[in-house]
């Protein structure tokens, strides 16, 4: 297995833990923002579509049959981090997957060192598909670990894949092993 394919495969990961997270949910949960800055749920999966599909093809000129709409992120920088009244989940959710499809397809296609063009990097725009592979692995990883909190929040569903927690649970259960770390907090 080469760097890309290591790569491609935590890309494919990360982006399925995060679809994960919206299993088994309604609407209004996945809606529901659950941080001071309004994250939620959906609003990642929307976000990390945009930013797959904007990266690898747009920054690419390759062509998609997916079409993701142009947002006014001068009326609202966070257009793409929650759903509008006329989008919904299953479409959101959908539209992620097949943004992946379309993404794999086009990194297994392209070498590493395919040049391309990040126009809102500035001076720091031509770059290569490995620089971008890198970036939006750590865009796409970092949200799947927001998701991971939110959902643990929302209903306690915690850890790495379905069927796959990759959790070690404490003999004594996740309560007391609460009560444990807030006792040494409060302690310290």
């Amino acid at each position: 297995m080469d760097i890309k394919e290591i790569l491609l495969n935590h890309l494919r990961s990360s982006r399925e833990a995060l679809l994960w997270k919206t299993e088994g949910l309604s609407e209004r949960e996945l809606r529901l923002p659950r941080t001071v800055t309004g994250t939620n749920l959906l609003g990642l999966v929307k976000h990390c579509a945009f930013v797959e599909h904007g990266y690898f093809i747009d920054c690419f000129a390759r062509t998609s049959p997916i079409v993701i709409p142009a947002l006014d992120y001068g009326a609202d920088p966070n257009a793409d981090f929650y759903a509008t009244r006329d989008e919904r989940a299953v479409d959101l959710v959908r539209q992620y997957r097949e943004v992946g499809q379309v993404v794999d397809s086009a990194i297994e296609e392209m070498p590493l060192e395919t040049p391309g063009r990040v126009a809102w990097w500035g001076e720091r725009g031509e770059t290569t598909l490995a620089r971008v592979l890198v970036h939006v692995l750590n865009d796409i990883t970092r949200h799947a670990g927001q998701a991971d909190i939110i959902r643990e929040g929302i209903d306690g569903a915690a850890g790495l894949l379905s069927g796959n927690t990759n959790l070690w649970v404490p003999a004594e259960g996740w309560a007391a092993h609460r009560t444990m770390l807030t006792r040494l907090a409060d302690e310290a």
